[in-house]
């Protein structure tokens, strides 16, 4: 009953709209049987002048910045106080669906368009920003965009290369953005926070039958590589009680993986990738490798469970006499979103008529760059089956309604906040 109160908002107008443009924006595609889009290809430079032109519609000044993405601003009633950015990205996996991304971009603009035909301005200007790649996929590089707003994106990463060749550097000149970080990197003391809207990307909030949840924080990650050692030899002729045999020690060690992760609260695992060698059905396998994928919300879990698996690995190798090798390709920290924040878009969610409901995300998403230069927030938006990174993506119209009226309830949230912070302090001195 209460979404559907939230249902008649005057924002929900706005949301067969959204639906629309995201259709739309799903046109724009490297390949005609599919959507791909990637960082600076055709289909990326036409997304992003249709991403303009919908910005401006809604009452927005635009730029593409020097890393090319896509900011509109919109301005408060007081131009001295520090901008709230709000965004995500337009660039897509290959074979990807109409979402994930794009959402939390058309849902900001509808937001701002609301406010707009209303002659409503917050306390503070605002920036939607459509970044041009979060993905990764085109070059070895993610968060890109996010990377370059929030000015931890080494110089050196324009020196990537795509599958052609082609580095980042001459890509931007390309696309007609000769790379400058120094103008796309924002200074602390200029930026209030970021927000971003996404489609959850799991099945929580469809179990739970709801239509938005407040994100906690998005989930730290590490990998490992794990290679095992052992010896070659004839299916039929080595005693099982002679052998060093890798598989078998491989998957003893995955094993233990999964009952680590189902042992531990607020930790998932993964091994996503599996190779042996040689290959042969009828040898023993010499070498096995395999990748693990941690993540959690919180670092300690994450950290403890790594250095626990390390052990455990190491002991099952020691019993099997096999050799071992384990290396961390990749080490992220957690990304927790501001208690204040988090506290708007609770209050915010009961203006609409909802029961505030919290979640981590186990995906990164651009807040992992953001944090580094403000204070982050995310809305998650149910999405069937939690299927992303797929045609099958799909979420409720009426759903998108709901994201839309919420933004615009937590921005009047921060307004009022940042106001009454304003007079408190003039009162103080």
């Amino acid at each position: 009953m209460s979404a559907l109160k939230a249902q008649s908002s005057p924002a929900t107008a706005h949301s067969a709209r959204a639906m629309r443009r995201l259709d739309e924006l799903a046109r724009y595609s490297d390949k005609p049987d599919q959507l791909t889009r990637l960082y600076l290809t055709p289909a990326h430079k036409a997304a992003v002048g249709q991403v303009q032109a919908w910005m401006e519609e809604a009452g927005l000044s635009t730029r593409i910045d020097a890393v090319g993405n896509v900011v509109g601003r919109y301005e408060g009633t007081d131009a001295n106080v520090p901008t709230l950015l709000i965004g995500s990205h337009i660039d897509t996996v290959r074979n990807a669906g109409k979402y994930d991304g794009p959402l939390g971009v058309i849902v900001a603009i509808e937001a701002i368009a609301e406010l707009h035909a209303k002659r409503e301005r917050m306390s503070f200007p605002m920036e939607v920003i459509a970044f041009g790649d979060e993905e990764g996929v085109r070059f070895p590089v993610t968060l890109t965009g996010s990377k370059a707003v929030s000015g931890t994106l080494n110089a050196a990463a324009l020196g990537a290369r795509d599958a052609d060749g082609v580095s980042i550097r001459d890509a931007l000149a390309a696309f007609g953005c000769p790379p400058d970080l120094q103008s796309v990197a924002r200074k602390p003391k200029d930026i209030r926070a970021y927000l971003e809207v996404h489609i959850e990307q799991g099945p929580v909030l469809e179990a739970r039958n709801l239509p938005i949840g407040v994100v906690t924080a998005i989930s730290g990650a590490s990998r490992l590589k794990v290679t095992v050692s052992g010896t070659a030899g004839h299916a039929g002729t080595v005693p099982m009680n002679l052998r060093r045999d890798a598989v078998a020690a491989a998957a003893e060690m995955i094993l233990t993986v999964e009952r680590r992760a189902v042992a531990t609260e607020d930790l998932v695992a993964t091994v996503g990738w599996f190779q042996t060698r040689p290959g042969a059905v009828n040898v023993i396998a010499a070498e096995a490798g395999f990748y693990v994928d941690l993540r959690s919300p919180s670092d300690g879990v994450r950290s403890k469970s790594r250095s626990t698996l390390e052990n455990e690995f190491t002991e099952i190798a020691r019993r099997r006499r096999v050799g071992l090798a384990i290396e961390v390709t990749y080490d992220q920290r957690a990304a927790a979103c501001d208690p204040q924040l988090i506290t708007s878009c609770d209050n915010a969610l009961r203006v609409i008529g909802l029961r505030p409901f919290h979640l981590p995300s186990g995906a990164g998403h651009d807040g992992l760059a953001m944090i580094s230069l403000c204070p982050i927030a995310m809305l998650f938006v149910r999405c069937r089956g939690g299927i992303s990174h797929s045609p099958a993506e799909s979420v409720i119209e009426s759903d998108v309604g709901i994201a839309i009226s919420a933004l615009i309830e937590v921005l009047r949230q921060l307004s009022v906040s940042q106001m009454q912070g304003a007079e408190s302090a003039g009162k103080a001195s």
